[in-house]
């Protein structure tokens, strides 16, 4: 079973940054597309970036230039670099590791951002 474990939330002040972190074991990392999700209150949840196994990215277009994901196969991570932050970026954030074959979509229990002055 998957698991995935994100740290790194919490509370940060408009135009500040944070740096979210996703530790995944019981899974052959490398070959997995990871990605960071998140859900405000009362929304659904929305892709933010993800990263495929080959290194490509892709990001949302609302925090495009402000966000960058990256990933360390060697330590079985993969973060999120939080930039100018705004408060429309409060959300619980969710790390989710997906592969097609076979099909595995797991998800991590999620981490708090919250911006606020």
């Amino acid at each position: 079973q998957v698991q995935l474990v994100e740290s790194g939330g919490g509370l940060v002040q408009p135009g500040g940054s944070l740096r979210l972190s996703c530790a995944a074991s019981r899974i052959s990392f490398s070959i997995y597309d990871m990605g960071w999700y998140r859900q405000a209150p009362g929304k659904q949840r929305e892709l933010v970036a993800t990263i495929t196994s080959n290194g490509r990215t892709n990001d949302a277009d609302s925090v495009k230039g402000r966000f960058s994901i990256s990933r360390d196969n060697a330590k079985n991570t993969v973060y999120l670099q939080m930039n100018s932050l705004k408060p429309e970026d409060t959300a619980i954030y969710y790390c989710n590791a997906r592969r097609l074959a076979p099909w595995v979509d797991a998800w991590g229990q999620g981490t708090q951002v919250t911006v606020s002055s």
